[in-house]
């Protein structure tokens, strides 16, 4: 059964990033929100944001809430505010995980396991 996590570690603090967040778009002729969640203490979402018959091969984007959990760390001037990642599931089946490593100047993401 395919499943897509995710999870945010604020680099800059060198702890998990609780309180942020996430927007999940499917993309295609029109885009659908079709998840939201916000992390947990441990920088995670409590429950995949898509699984099983619902993660279909295609077109998606999360969008992180960086500049908002930013800024309620005491973070000013924030330089980021939505991050979107945009990727492309070909396998519905497998596992996708989606990590954000976040510092308030910058972002690095990759496909996860």
């Amino acid at each position: 059964m395919g499943r897509l996590t995710t999870h945010v570690l604020d680099t800059a603090r060198g702890r998990p990033a609780a309180g942020m967040r996430i927007d999940l778009y499917r993309l295609g002729d029109t885009q659908e929100r079709v998840a939201v969640a916000t992390t947990n203490t441990d920088g995670r979402v409590d429950e995949p944001l898509l699984e099983g018959a619902a993660l279909t091969d295609g077109t998606f984007e999360l969008r992180f809430h960086a500049g908002a959990y930013l800024r309620a760390q005491d973070i000013e001037p924030t330089f980021l505010d939505v991050i979107p990642i945009r990727f492309t599931v070909d396998a519905s089946e497998a596992h996708y995980h989606v990590p954000l490593l976040l510092s308030p100047f910058g972002y690095t993401t990759y496909r996860g396991s």
